[in-house]
């Protein structure tokens, strides 16, 4: 079987190298100096216990502690570059939003000017849920669109913490909100670029719980959270966040109507539906007067529009192709045409090899090799009632990302948050087995923390950003030819020629949501005369040109291809 995008499986092969090495190390050390590592454990939990009771001031010193770290590991990772296309069309909403708008007026130019997972009719704006775009357009105000990033991962730690407390123990929900921040905001990718997930994360945990509250004692406030983590789950990743929050939906009418027979309907109301009301209704006004900006319906969401005009390939393992559609340039009819039919083409073949390809992404993201040392603890965690409706809502999310054709991690972002409460929990279990003079359960559980611990400093002293294979590796090429002109006096126009071998997941076509007020716009090369066209509109402009695919550090005054003269 040959897959025609395999996972690269060489950085997790080197982690498990590294994982075992280290696993054998910390069970020998702790082996030997069995009573020493069980005084330093028990100042640690100690510590964390004492912590535990001062919730606010945790919550405070995670978020801190995320920002800074991250700022304090600027020199090993600096402040990253887009690099594909998903990321471009984040960027470009977090500008529109930025500029006081939710979409922009089509460009009379937009042929040149097309962008990939961008909509140009009947309005030009990204397809995507807009919350990423509203945390990017808050960080653009800030300075960057980055530092949006940065503050969306700090709020996701702080939920997590919130909704562990719910769940688990104070001790154990501040651990648990420890190693969030080290598997998620240090070196994963979802701190270093702009594809998100830590608000899908924030709006999953936010539900996960406020449903555990409210099942224990009904309050408005847990109400109007609960409905609160509906609107981001619905306004991040919609589909993601339905499976997850359908079960949690069942479970919540369940427990209110089934089990809290002592509430009065009157109360149930008062209590908890109004307050989800208050929430729900503006949600989905505001999403019906965004959809309508952006599309000109009110039920037509902007990535259904821009499925229906671009996209012949199934988004679905169980759905046909259309007939292939005529592009106006090469590099969408090499994506659209080419990489996506040859990426999923109905075989066997091919679902078994975008099943391993999402196996290995997920278990990058959410996973490290250590986390198996828990398994023990996943027997308990199965018989226990109480934890059913965390493998229900892990199930359909696992299972809802496996049937899609192109799932990424971040895609499933909503789930997170009952990895680590499962993984916490198994943990625990984990953590009370012993023998007849070794606690070997503790020991195990110690160390599962620790190689999580040393393979996020490893990755940070090895300058080895997310395994994941071409996030946190954006290429700066781009970025470099863009200052340089904008160093320069007047305006420009680039047009970008690619070669043969073009790689058609690194696109530089980009522009942000004011074109013609731009230093620098970015065009593709079509043909003659749609080229002339351009360059009329954009008259007044220093037409250069660039070759990423020959040398990307080529920038010149712009030439006509050769073979246009051999055509005449």
């Amino acid at each position: 079987m040959i897959c025609p995008d395999p996972p690269d499986l060489e950085p997790l092969k080197q982690t498990l190298y590294y994982s075992l090495i280290g696993a054998g190390v910390l069970l020998a050390l702790q082996f030997a100096f069995a009573r020493a590592t069980a005084r330093i454990s028990g100042v640690a939990w100690q510590w964390l216990e004492a912590m535990g009771r001062r919730p606010v001031f945790c919550a405070c010193g995670l978020l801190v502690a995320v920002v800074f770290v991250r700022i304090a590991l600027l020199l090993r990772f600096p402040v990253p570059v887009g690099g594909i296309h998903d990321e471009f069309s984040y960027l470009l909403m977090g500008d529109t939003f930025a500029h006081g708008r939710l979409s922009n007026p089509p460009h009379p130019m937009w042929m040149s000017l097309e962008a990939f997972h961008v909509n140009f009719f009947p309005r030009y704006a990204s397809m995507y849920p807009p919350l990423q775009g509203v945390v990017l357009a808050a960080g653009q105000v800030l300075g960057s669109p980055w530092i949006g990033v940065v503050l969306s991962c700090g709020a996701m730690v702080v939920v997590m913490y919130w909704m562990l407390l719910a769940w688990v123990p104070s001790r154990w929900a501040l651990l648990g909100s420890v190693v969030v921040w080290l598997k998620f905001c240090v070196t994963s990718y979802w701190i270093n670029s702009y594809w998100g997930g830590a608000v899908g994360a924030a709006g999953g945990a936010l539900l996960l719980g406020a449903l555990a509250r409210i099942v224990r004692k009904p309050r408005s406030r847990d109400a109007a959270l609960f409905a609160l983590g509906l609107a981001i789950l619905a306004n991040s990743r919609p589909y993601e966040g339905f499976l997850f929050s359908l079960p949690a939906g069942i479970y919540l009418f369940y427990g209110l109507f089934a089990r809290a027979r002592h509430l009065q309907a009157v109360s149930r109301w008062k209590i908890v539906f109004l307050p989800m009301l208050a929430v729900l209704i503006p949600t989905v006004v505001a999403m019906a007067i965004y959809n309508h900006s952006l599309t000109g319906h009110v039920l037509v969401f902007p990535e259904t529009l821009n499925v229906r005009t671009y996209h012949t390939a199934p988004m679905f393992l169980f759905q046909a192709s259309k007939p292939p559609l005529r592009y106006h340039n090469q590099q969408f009819e090499e994506f659209y045409n080419g990489w996506e039919r040859e990426e999923y083409d109905h075989t066997w073949e091919s679902v078994k090899c975008l099943t391993w390809l999402k196996t290995v992404r997920f278990f990058s993201a959410f996973g490290w090799w250590g986390m198996y040392l828990a398994a023990p603890g996943i027997y308990w965690v199965l018989r226990n009632p109480r934890q059913r409706l965390l493998w229900i809502m892990l199930g359909l999310v696992a299972a809802g990302a496996y049937v899609v054709v192109w799932s990424n991690a971040h895609y499933a972002s909503p789930a997170s948050c009952v990895v680590i409460l499962l993984y916490l929990q198994s943990l625990r279990y984990a953590r009370q087995m012993r023998g007849k003079r070794w606690r070997w359960g503790a020991v195990l559980a110690r160390t599962s923390v620790l190689l999580l611990l040393a393979d996020t400093a490893t990755a940070v002293v090895r300058k080895q950003c997310d395994t994941f294979y071409w996030t946190c590796e954006g290429d700066v090429s781009r970025m470099v030819v863009q200052r340089k002109l904008e160093a320069l006096l007047g305006k420009h126009l680039v047009m970008v020629r690619y070669g043969e071998d073009h790689n058609i997941h690194d696109d530089w076509v980009f522009n942000g949501a004011d074109i013609n007020s731009q230093r620098v716009v970015w065009a593709r090369e079509i043909d003659e005369d749609t080229d002339a066209k351009l360059f009329d509109y954009f008259r007044g402009r220093k037409i250069w040109l660039v070759t990423p695919d020959d040398d990307n550090t080529y920038l010149a005054p712009y030439m006509p291809p050769p073979d246009r003269g051999q055509e005449k």
